[in-house]
């Protein structure tokens, strides 16, 4: 009975012993250091011992999983985000619905780029966070539960215009527990971007939020995500430059007015104006910003329609020409970006009508990358194809990724960019050129193979 004893007890201080090493050792490999396993001696005994398998069977550790890199992806999504819908319930025709978000953190899973982020918890933004952005009156009425159906209901009936959400006014059932969800959800990953917990990252959200205006929801949106979370970088983490590209078809008027005079945040919108005919008619190339942030606003206005619409040689001319060399001379800190994909392909006019591939978007993130030491978040805009938006999220992930992307076709980095193109992008360096860029500008246009092709 002694020796049957001790040999159990030997057993358990032999595996105690490796499963502490390989815990060492898994330890010091996650922290970049690679420690040799030592030998041990053998679990096995002979058959005849009392401690035998087929006598005393013994437990092995199993081995410890493999560690994910720390510094890598963040994602970011709540399937409560789901219950947010139009009040006329027609969740299958409505553009702004829950199998958006759905879809596109399917798609991720499907592809495995999901399991190579990390997947962070969002939560719901507080009501003090949301009004850095938006009024007191706004945060309340959108922000709490629709206890005031009185009011409610007259608000609705003054402003509501169409279920589509491109008026000032519909009013959603569960809105505000999916609004704040979204908005805390923006600013928990740009804050781990910004402190360099992660490198970078990509927010599933809804509903939208960049046509959120200070007291006015608008186009699907109530508060501002993107803006709200530049806001609290300035006042919690001191953030002096902050760079927002805002790349969704239609103009984001509500971060333009909350940032329209301020110096430290540079905005940057590419998107369909036609001259102010297109939605929400705001976002004009000579809408440069006020006071101290005069030249800190930058629409980049594709005027002209859609014959022909704007497609990938355009907005590469753009970003080539206008958005990366601002950029450049701004240095940000860090980039956040309003990531509509309406300009992919599949969208109908009223809701984009212009031609741009999926994989066009990664592309423009790669570029996006180069700035601020790498820092740049994604958040969900508009959008409402689901294929093109889910091969347009699944393109900047593996962008964000820091994977190979699939190339472009020849034709597409060889093609001019239109007419109507070239004649908005010229508009917008001559109204920039005597605020921030300087001669950047005039030799950026000279140098640009697109616009040297255009003027021989």
């Amino acid at each position: 009975t002694l020796i049957f004893m001790s040999e159990q007890q030997a057993l358990l201080l032999e595996q105690q012993r490796i499963h502490q090493l390989r815990n060492y050792q898994a330890s010091m490999e996650a922290a970049g250091l690679s420690v040799p396993f030592p030998g041990h001696r053998p679990l096995s005994r002979a058959q005849s011992s009392p401690a035998s398998a087929s006598s005393f069977p013994i437990s092995v550790p199993a081995p410890d999983p493999p560690i994910k890199p720390r510094f890598t992806t963040g994602l970011v999504y709540d399937s409560l985000m789901q219950k947010h819908q139009c009040m006329c319930g027609n969740t299958n025709s409505h553009p702004e619905h829950a199998g958006r978000i759905q879809s596109i953190w399917s798609r991720l899973q499907e592809t495995g780029l999901r399991a190579q982020c990390e997947c962070i918890r969002g939560r719901k933004a507080t009501l003090e966070e949301l009004q850095t952005v938006h009024s007191e009156a706004h945060v309340l009425l959108y922000g709490t539960n629709p206890l005031r159906q009185k009011l409610d209901c007259k608000f609705t009936q003054i402003n509501t215009m169409s279920c589509f959400g491109f008026s000032s006014g519909v009013r959603i059932v569960h809105s505000s527990s999916a609004a704040r969800l979204a908005v805390g959800s923006v600013v928990e990953l740009v804050f781990k971007v910004a402190t360099e917990e992660l490198k970078n990252g990509f927010a599933v959200v809804r509903p939208p939020g960049h046509h959120a205006e200070e007291s006015t929801p608008m186009g699907f949106c109530y508060f501002n995500s993107v803006a709200i979370a530049a806001k609290l970088l300035q006042q919690r983490l001191n953030i002096s430059k902050i760079l927002i590209v805002d790349w969704d078809v239609h103009h984001g008027n509500g971060t333009q007015q909350a940032f329209y005079d301020d110096p430290n945040v540079l905005y940057v919108s590419i998107h369909r104006y036609d001259d102010g005919n297109f939605f929400p008619g705001s976002g004009a190339p000579d809408e440069v910003g006020s006071g101290p942030g005069v030249g800190f606003n930058v629409n980049v206005a594709f005027t002209g329609g859609l014959d022909p619409p704007m497609g990938d040689a355009e907005y590469l001319a753009a970003f080539r020409s206008v958005v990366m060399p601002i950029a450049n001379e701004f240095a940000p800190d860090i980039v956040l970006v309003s990531c509509g994909f309406d300009a992919v392909e599949g969208h109908p006019p009223p809701l984009g009508g212009y031609t741009l591939s999926s994989k066009c978007f990664g592309y423009l993130t790669r570029q996006l990358m180069t700035l601020a030491g790498g820092r740049v978040v994604l958040a969900l805009e508009g959008g409402h194809d689901l294929t093109a938006i889910c091969d347009a999220s699944e393109a900047c992930v593996a962008a964000l990724l820091g994977q190979e992307l699939d190339p472009l076709p020849k034709a597409v980095l060889e093609q001019r960019p239109n007419p109507n193109a070239v004649h908005s992008l010229e508009k917008v360096l001559e109204t920039h050129s005597e605020f921030i860029l300087s001669d950047m500008t005039q030799m950026c246009t000279l140098r640009d193979p697109y616009f040297m092709a255009l003027t021989t």
